[in-house]
């Protein structure tokens, strides 16, 4: 058990606590830097997609967990991204420099968003922040001279520094990886500055945020501008691993899936961002799982206890059609979402702070000790 004594502000702001961090975040990252080399295609191309779900997670983490902003257009600046992305690359403009205007654009737009957001608190952002994403899809759509319509666009091979990078080569991996990564740490250093003080104050009371002289309106826009621009740099991996986007890979349901995201691994936690795209990214792997392979081996149960070859028949036959049921995903997602709001609200993330805290206060640790006391001004009680 470890006591970290602080003595200065420059302790409280620093980005590894102690050694400890250290050497675990080196250990971790030497294991992600060797896994090509020892895991399938199929598994490095769902680690591709955690390092991308897990960049929109971050980016969401800005706006919602420490600006307390809510949103579910999130999937909207991931399509202007891909598409800026898509679009550039007819002209042969390299990648670094459609990269960095895919978030730069995005970046522009989140801040347009964000403007008229400024008025809008709760339920109303919410619902703003939808009709933005469903008037993006439908731009996409209709404007069929930039981003062909329904028919979709191909995205070429990316291209860097002259030389080309498949989708399911090691060199991509290693790009989303040091992406992520950036992202992550810049994340950190923003928290630690005024500016991501200032989210945080927002969050917490933006009346108390106020009188302390935060800008609000102003911090709002930049939170909305930073989330998104991040958000198009994902984007832009994200048409490059899929190498085709097309207007409906940019739904609604794409926007929920990185909510949860940030639900799953705690709404206030970097490193749940990671663990709830991981939890995300292998959703579909267990439905195919439960389709294809788990009728057989409840059948398998079934006939071991005595079930005759009709009655095992049967029960293979109703699982495979439940498993194959069309809104089946969706409703796990729902159970997902509800599941964790009553019983975990701070994610997998904040379960682990939990486990480590007890073993670090036994026999003394209280259930109270992580639940939030609120305190309201009076001005505050009834809004």
């Amino acid at each position: 058990m470890r006591f970290l004594f602080k003595t200065d502000y420059e302790d409280d702001i620093k980005l590894f606590p102690h050694s400890g961090y250290v050497i675990t975040y080196g250990v971790l990252l030497a294991l992600l830097l060797i896994a090509p080399h020892v895991l399938s295609s199929y598994l490095m191309s769902q680690l591709v997609f955690v390092c991308i779900y897990a960049i929109v997670g971050v980016a969401l983490l800005i706006l919602t967990g420490f600006t307390g902003q809510a949103s579910l257009g999130h999937a909207a600046f991931l399509a202007i991204g891909a598409y800026t992305a898509a679009y550039l690359q007819k002209y042969n403009v390299p990648f670094p420099v459609y990269f960095l205007a895919a978030g730069l654009l995005t970046g522009i737009i989140g801040a347009m968003v964000g403007f008229p957001a400024l008025r809008l608190t709760g339920i109303y952002l919410v619902i703003a922040t939808i009709s933005f994403a469903l008037i993006v899809e439908e731009i996409l759509a209709r404007w069929e001279s930039v981003t062909h319509g329904n028919e979709g666009m191909r995205v070429k091979t990316l291209s860097l520094l002259g030389v080309a990078v498949p989708r399911d080569s090691p060199t991509f991996y290693y790009l989303c990886l040091a992406v992520l990564v950036l992202t992550i740490v810049g994340t950190l250093n923003l928290l630690r500055s005024p500016t991501g003080r200032a989210f945080v104050a927002i969050r917490d009371s933006e009346t108390a945020a106020r009188s302390m002289g935060v800008n609000v309106a102003l911090y709002k826009v930049k939170s909305f501008a930073i989330s998104a621009a991040i958000t198009g740099f994902a984007g832009v991996l994200f048409a490059h691993k899929l190498s085709f986007i097309s207007p409906e890979m940019f739904t609604l349901q794409l926007s929920i899936e990185f909510i949860i995201v940030i639900l799953i691994g705690g709404t206030f936690s970097l490193h749940g961002a990671v663990l709830g795209a991981i939890f995300i990214v292998m959703i579909d792997p267990f439905l195919t799982y439960l389709k294809d392979d788990m009728p057989g081996i409840i059948a398998g149960i079934a006939a071991t206890f005595g079930a005759g070859t009709a009655t095992a028949g049967n029960i293979q036959a109703k699982v495979a059609a439940f498993a194959s049921l069309n809104g089946l995903k969706g409703a796990i997602y729902g159970i997902i979402i509800v599941l964790f709001v009553l019983f975990e609200p701070l994610g997998l993330y904040g379960r682990w702070l939990k486990i480590k805290l007890f073993f670090q206060l036994f026999p003394l640790y209280k259930r109270a000790t992580f639940k939030r006391q609120k305190i309201y001004v009076k001005s505050e009680r009834n809004r």
